[in-house]
């Protein structure tokens, strides 16, 4: 299920990397009318509250 919308690159890229950190899986799903930019990134839905509660962590440094 779609996680995170990410606002560009550099968002994405630390969102991958905690979640990799966290092992949790993920995938990235490029949204049509969005041309070169982020894609979305996508878990299963047994992960969300894991994977939101290591985005907290990032967030809030």
């Amino acid at each position: 299920m779609k996680f995170y919308d990410p606002k560009d690159a550099t968002d994405m890229e630390r969102v991958e990397a905690v979640l990799k950190s966290g092992g949790i899986e993920y995938f990235l799903h490029r949204v049509p009318d969005r041309g070169i930019g982020p894609m979305q990134v996508h878990v299963a839905e047994e992960d969300v509250p894991r994977a939101e509660e290591l985005l907290k962590s990032i967030r809030s440094r």
